[in-house]
């Protein structure tokens, strides 16, 4: 829930037969993070992302980790998004749209978010391996899926070139976190309207 005498601040629960989510959040911190999901690799993921939005994120998730990471994985996308969006508020005064292009070594990505309450995920990123490490490549789009619809954001990622899987994958998170920290701060000019000439987003 939101605490507004507090900021844009918000925490998440989610518990189902498969796997048990909390997540806390401040979209106005410095970037602090205390992260465990069972899961190495997308731990380091969300490390990225709180570090490079100045989202402060705690996520502990506890998951059918002896079936596979899927259902791990996707709940922790869903509950981080539902986090945000709960933090967001009214939406009023955010900037809305951003654009990030991230370098990592020899690969390049491209990501761009409008926080419009229209989820869409378009994503164009092709791994060369099935998995890294111990966790399947083909996860990583059901984190940004779940992560877009429940927070409500439209989100086009497209990884323009690169060879090596953990830059693709890295540059990713990187440039979701980079657009986010754009696109959900407040435009002082604007501080007390809805980013839309509706006057409402998500219609």
């Amino acid at each position: 829930m939101l605490n507004e005498t507090e900021g844009r601040i918000a925490t998440v629960e989610r518990k189902t037969k498969e796997t048990e989510v909390f997540v806390s959040l401040d979209l106005d911190g410095t970037g602090d993070y205390d992260i465990d999901t069972g899961i190495g690799f997308l731990d380091h993921m969300m490390e990225q992302l709180s570090r490079h939005s100045l989202i402060d994120l705690k996520v502990r998730a506890q998951g059918d980790l002896h079936i596979d990471y899927h259902h791990t994985t996707e709940d922790t996308g869903i509950v981080i998004g539902e986090a945000v969006r709960q933090a967001l508020g009214n939406f009023k005064g955010i900037r809305r749209y951003a654009t990030a292009i991230i370098p990592m070594d020899e690969t390049c990505t491209r990501v761009s978010i409008d926080v419009s309450q229209r989820p869409y995920l378009v994503w164009k990123v092709n791994f060369t391996k099935p998995k890294l490490g111990e966790m399947d490549t083909e996860l990583f789009k059901e984190w940004f899926q779940a992560f877009a619809q429940s927070a409500g954001i439209t989100l086009h990622i497209e990884n323009m070139y690169g060879e090596n899987n953990h830059h693709i994958v890295e540059s990713c998170f990187k440039g979701l976190a980079r657009a986010l920290r754009v696109a959900i701060e407040i435009d002082p000019r604007t501080a007390d309207r809805i980013p839309s000439t509706k006057g409402v987003l998500g219609s």
